[in-house]
């Protein structure tokens, strides 16, 4: 079958097709009831259930086909999208500094962004942009790094993150008459643009110092590096373009998939209590928006049914006790729900 030819009238939903974010996507699409089969080494995938077709693609080139209205819902790391739109700013500012367009055109245009809008935060893919240096280097602040070679995938993040540091270093410094220092678009560090293995560039004597994605800093202790600053902290987001084909289906989506992230951080926790007492319990657990409270046969005593995020529920129901909650049952909204 040419899936080329049945993409018409479809919504494209692109996804990581690899690495670390590929398999928490698919758990989310599949909380979502969007039902599809993806056929092998085919990057093209009709949904069965919804007028959608899955575009699987490599996580760093998502914002750019969401920000240029190729696709219209995209899921990525919040890295990757600032790394487009430092890209989009970059490019401005060039073609600023070469007099193509006018500092105000430029202020315009980066005023517009960069064609992608972050719908929400999916909560899972954590992790940290830092900069990383030899454990037992010269090095101990990221102004050391000034001037040095910075191997990175981020090229365009650690051109902003550089250029924002020496405008620091040298706005704090004047020349010997007294003027302040001029400011100029030539960035004195070096960056290096690497693909992969980005924690063996200073070992090879490719670059001083490292910007690169760090989960448990395992890997990059194994490799003898160790963190002086966190660029960005990331997770994985829900990104659409500004201009969706369908801005019905894509809230469609957004709540669903709102929907699977509320399941899967909540529990709902049940519980009797005497009326008299109900006040101080609801101060516990207040929920997300408010109990619900249902009189029990026996005076004086109610049931309470309140949602409580999973990782503070020990001491919840631990406080729930102590101010007199009896017959406490806790249900998993994931495990429930129709």
């Amino acid at each position: 079958m040419d899936l080329v030819n049945h993409l018409e009238g479809r919504l494209l939903f692109a996804v990581p097709k690899k690495g670390r974010l590929n398999q928490a996507t698919l758990n989310l699409l599949e909380g979502a009831d969007i039902q599809f089969k993806r056929e092998n080494r085919l990057d093209i995938a009709l949904v069965k259930n919804l007028p959608i077709a899955l575009v699987f693609l490599p996580a760093a080139d998502i914002p750019t086909f969401v920000g240029e209205g190729r696709v219209d819902l995209g899921i990525t790391g919040w890295d990757q999208v600032l790394e487009h739109d430092a890209g989009v700013r970059a490019l401005h500012r060039a073609r600023r500094f070469s007099g193509e367009i006018t500092p105000e055109e430029e202020s315009e245009r980066n005023s517009q962004g960069s064609g992608c809008e972050s719908v929400m935060d999916l909560e899972f893919g954590s992790c940290r942009l830092q900069v990383q240096v030899p454990e037992k280097g010269a090095f101990d602040s990221p102004k050391d790094l000034i001037g040095k070679n910075i191997g990175t995938s981020f090229v365009h993040l650690a051109e902003k993150y550089f250029a924002d540091l020496e405008l620091e270093v040298d706005a704090a410094s004047e020349k010997p008459n007294g003027s302040p220092a001029k400011f100029t678009s030539k960035l004195r560090t070096k960056i290096i643009e690497l693909s992969g293995s980005v924690e063996a560039a200073c070992a090879l004597g490719v670059a001083d110092g490292i910007i690169d994605l760090v989960e448990s800093g395992e890997t990059m202790k194994a490799a003898g590096l160790k963190p002086i600053d966190t660029v960005v902290d990331t997770t994985a987001r829900l990104i659409k373009s500004r201009r969706p084909s369908n801005p019905g289906l894509v809230d469609l989506i957004a709540a669903r998939i709102r929907g699977v992230i509320t399941a899967q951080r909540y529990v709902i926790c049940q519980y009797n209590v005497e009326r008299a007492k109900l006040a101080a319990t609801t101060k516990i657990a207040p929920g997300r928006r408010a109990p619900s409270v249902t009189s029990l046969e026996e005076d004086g005593w109610v049931a309470v049914s309140v949602m409580v995020e999973k990782k503070k529920l020990a001491p919840i129901m631990d406080e729930l006790s102590l101010v007199g909650a009896t017959d406490i049952l806790v249900l998993d909204i994931v495990n429930t729900r129709c």
